[in-house]
């Protein structure tokens, strides 16, 4: 891994996120090369992680072994297509919903690509990503992928590409349903009488605090949950008004709804 130069197609957040992590874990920057056409944005990478920039993405290509390709997935067709690409080069792409299969057809077919389903927690080192490898990909290149997005939280791969719609509706879009619950305590906290300063603390810290019991804990979320409830107390009776909603079928409904649009905006972009 250490001496594999990696190349970035594509210089925004995610790429930032997943450059700045690598240089933390002490990958050297002189090996990273980042070709993003904002020369402002490349200058700022240049400036903060000490890595190569520039503007020609088949420069990128020609020089490294391993190619992230992270520009936005409505632009990805015309990038990939315009790119030569070479014998031995894995191409890591960071773009929701796009297919490999797809991808291998832009790239000119026979490449080695590993499709990725990062999530915006990567941006501050607590990302969950799932990976999936086509065949053309070997142990050594499954190790460098994972290395790469490891550098920004949990990595996991999936043997079936079509678990990613899936990952992509719990995951992917995950955030979003914390910080919609989040928002909603912070409101109920705030019509209880809390001022507005200390109902966003007290929510933001609760949901960290759980989130890091969690991790740190062998028990599964529903037996935590349990050990939090004491039988007539007051978790308890809020947990029967959101049981009473179905909460549970709900999510059910929301993760689908996700699911089957993270199917039909595949379809659309791989045309």
């Amino acid at each position: 891994m250490k001496n594999v130069t990696i190349g970035f197609i594509g210089g925004g957040n995610m790429a930032r996120s997943l450059i700045g992590g690598l240089v933390a874990d002490g990958y050297a920057p002189s090996r990273v090369h980042v070709a993003d056409p904002d020369t402002d944005n490349g200058a700022a990478l240049a400036r903060d992680y000490g890595v190569n920039t520039g503007t020609d993405n088949q420069a990128v290509v020609d020089q490294c072994g391993v190619v992230v390709l992270a520009v936005k997935p409505q632009v990805m067709k015309a990038v990939a297509t315009a790119l030569t690409t070479r014998p031995g080069v894995l191409f890591v792409s960071i773009a929701a919903g796009l297919r490999s299969v797809d991808l291998d057809r832009w790239l000119g077919g026979e490449a080695a690509i590993v499709r990725t389903m990062p999530n915006t927690p990567a941006l501050v080192q607590s990302g969950a990503t799932a990976l999936y490898a086509n065949e053309r990909v070997g142990p050594a290149q499954r190790d460098t992928a994972e290395s790469i997005l490891r550098a920004v939280g949990l990595t996991l791969w999936l043997e079936d590409e079509g678990l990613m719609d899936a990952v992509t509706a719990l995951s992917g879009s995950g955030p979003a349903y914390f910080f919609l619950v989040m928002e909603a305590m912070e409101r109920a906290g705030r019509n209880l009488g809390l001022p507005a300063e200390a109902s966003r603390l007290l929510t933001l810290q609760t949901a960290f605090g759980a989130a890091k019991m969690a991790l740190e804990s062998q028990a599964d979320s529903a037996e935590l949950r349990r050990r939090v409830t004491s039988p007539g107390g007051t978790t308890e009776r809020a947990l029967q008004v959101l049981t009473d909603g179905d909460l549970g079928a709900l999510f059910d409904r929301a993760l689908t709804a996700a699911r089957d649009r993270a199917v039909e905006l595949a379809d659309q972009l791989g045309q």
